[in-house]
C-alpha cells in the first residue's frame, strides 16, 4: 500500500497523537513492533486513543525477564481491542540450533538470528507499508536525530521522537499505565537478561544494553539488516 495523503509539516511541538491519526488515516496497514519499555507502554496507550486497532508483535528471544513478559500480558490484559503478537521463530536458548552462549561470543550474531530474523520474515509476510514505533531521541547518541516519520522500504513512524524521559515517566504515571517494573530499578531500556543491566547516572537510557560490548542497537533500527 502506498501513502497517498499529502505529509504534514509536523513540528518538534506537534502532538504524538496527531503524528499517530496521520499514520492510521495514511497507513491503515500499520503494524507496531514492541519490546514494551516504557517508550513502547506510552505509545500503545497514545495509539489506542488514536484509534489504533492493529497488531502488536513482539518476539521473544528466549532470553527475555520474567517481568517484560508480565508486562506484555498484563498490556494485553488492559487493551483487548488490540491483537498481541508473540514470535517465537527465532533460535531459541534450547532449541540446539545455536549455541546458547552467542551473545557472550558474538552479539551482533545472536540478535539477528533470535530477533532481528524473525521480525524481519513476520514483517515479509505481512506487508505493511509502516510500522508504528516508540523511539525516541533521547534514548541514545544512534537515535539523536530521528524525525517523525521516516522513508525506506517501509515507513517508520517515530511519534514520541520529541518526548523526553521525563515527559514519558509523567505521562506513564498520571495514566496509571503497567510499566515493566524493571524500570524503576533502573534497567531503563530492558532487553534480554543476559545484556542488560541498570543504568548509571549520567548515561543513556540505553547504556545498559551490551554494556562494553561497543553495541547500543540490536540491528532493528539500524544497520544494513534494519526494518
Amino acid at each position: 500500500m502506498t501513502a497517498t495523503s499529502p505529509r504534514p509539516d509536523f513540528t518538534p511541538d506537534s502532538d504524538p497523537l496527531d503524528v499517530i491519526r496521520w499514520t492510521l488515516e495514511t497507513h491503515p496497514d500499520v503494524l507496531m513492533p514492541s519490546a514494551f519499555n516504557l517508550n513502547g507502554v506510552v505509545l500503545l496507550d497514545l495509539a489506542v486513543k488514536a484509534g489504533y486497532r492493529g497488531e502488536v508483535v513482539f518476539v521473544d528471544t528466549g532470553y527475555h525477564f520474567p517481568e517484560t513478559l508480565a508486562t506484555r500480558d498484563r498490556l494485553a490484559a488492559r487493551y483487548p481491542e488490540l491483537t498481541f503478537v508473540t514470535l517465537h521463530d527465532g533460535a531459541s536458548p534450547e532449541d540446539g540450533q545455536t549455541d546458547p552462549a552467542l551473545y557472550a561470543s558474538d552479539p551482533d550474531a545472536c540478535c539477528a538470528v533470535r530477533k532481528v530474523t524473525p521480525l524481519q520474515a513476520y514483517l515479509r509476510s505481512k506487508a505493511p507499508s509502516a510500522l508504528l514505533n516508540a523511539r525516541s531521541r533521547d534514548q541514545a547518541s544512534t537515535r539523536a536525530d530521528i524525525p517523525f516519520i521516516e522513508d525506506g522500504a517501509r515507513v517508520k513512524v517515530n511519534p514520541l521522537a520529541h518526548w523526553t524521559r521525563e515527559m514519558l515517566e509523567t505521562y506513564a504515571r498520571e495514566q496509571d499505565l503497567p510499566v515493566n517494573p524493571l524500570y524503576w530499578d533502573g534497567f531503563l531500556s530492558v532487553g534480554c537478561w543476559t545484556c542488560t543491566r541498570a543504568v548509571r547516572p549520567g548515561e543513556d537510557a540505553r547504556a545498559g544494553r551490551w554494556a562494553g560490548k561497543g553495541k547500543t542497537e540490536c540491528g532493528l533500527w539500524a544497520g544494513e539488516n534494519r526494518l
